[in-house]
């Protein structure tokens, strides 16, 4: 029944759409996407949150295989919301957020009541080579409908990489404010695991073991390891190159095959975005977190030292 009042709703709402002004018509589509969000967060187990780009689609991966190796599932079919629930009903439900849609809808922006009493893992990456990955996903994969919805640059704009990173509306000041609006709330949120990308690229059987954990499973050395290495860079952009994940739509799914650009597995590098700037833009953009971003993930200058 749910299913059926979510499509209906989304027919509705693109059709009245059309008749709207074009702000309107994107406010309007935003309460869609945030009610739909409020219906699975009303009805999950578990909550991943993180910023666009943060390595969601990744994790969500590793955390597949694993329940895929538990369960005996299939291995070409990646978590939903309940689809694996669907399929052994040990398996709990997990909702994927960016937390955009749903503070929107709840009302709660500027904190993070949403998820006080709620299992949260935050995913958190380091904001510069969020936002350079932003840029790609905005300039090759986005569709043209959601970056106007969302304030992201025009369909078709002519600007670079720095200039994306830049801007006010979804750049580098707009993640860090994202995290910041995080790191005052964390105290506040009873069950909490936060995860840094770094560190699940550095050790990522290590990281997993702790999510595993959090998610109340076994924690079998054996499925870490498998895991590790079905979620690795060239393995996953060799399956997305294949069109592997087939069943779970274009989460994993280049735009175009010749274009490394169009993937959703890219680089996947930490501190990737050193190869976009130079020295002074490099810099900038490090003052620029160093003076805004509250030092709580490990991304400023002074918790490195």
């Amino acid at each position: 029944m749910h299913m059926i009042i979510k499509r209906l709703i989304k027919w509705l709402v693109r059709a009245i759409s059309v008749f709207l002004p074009e702000a309107k018509a994107h406010e309007l589509q935003r309460w869609r996407r945030g009610k739909e969000e409020f219906w699975k967060y009303n009805h999950c187990d578990y909550i991943f949150a993180s910023y666009g780009k943060s390595g969601r689609t990744w994790v969500r991966v590793m955390i597949s295989r694993y329940y895929q190796l538990m369960y005996k599932l299939p291995d070409n079919i990646l978590m939903g919301f309940d689809n694996f629930t669907r399929l052994n009903k040990q398996i709990p439900k997990i909702f994927f957020t960016h937390d955009n849609y749903l503070r929107g809808f709840t009302g709660n922006v500027d904190s993070k009541k949403d998820f006080y009493h709620k299992n949260t893992v935050l995913l958190v990456r380091n904001p510069i080579d969020v936002a350079v990955s932003q840029f790609f996903q905005w300039k090759y994969r986005m569709r043209p409908e959601k970056k106007a919805m969302n304030k992201y640059p025009a369909h078709e704009a002519d600007i670079s990489v720095y200039d994306f990173v830049k801007g006010q509306d979804q750049g580098l000041a707009h993640i860090i404010n994202f995290l910041n609006n995080w790191a005052r709330e964390l105290p506040q949120i009873k069950n909490l695991l936060v995860v840094r990308y770094e560190d699940l690229r550095a050790h990522p059987e290590q990281e997993m073991a702790r999510i595993v954990a959090f998610l109340g499973m076994e924690v079998n050395e054996a499925y870490l390891r498998d895991t590790a290495e079905f979620a690795s860079v060239e393995n996953l952009r060799k399956k997305e190159q294949d069109n592997y994940f087939w069943r779970s739509g274009s989460r994993v799914q280049a735009k175009d095959v010749k274009d490394p650009n169009t993937f959703k597995v890219r680089k996947a590098k930490v501190g990737g975005y050193r190869d976009y700037f130079d020295d002074n833009q490099v810099a900038e953009l490090h003052a620029m977190v160093d003076s805004k971003l509250l030092p709580v993930f490990g991304y400023t200058s002074a918790e490195a030292r």
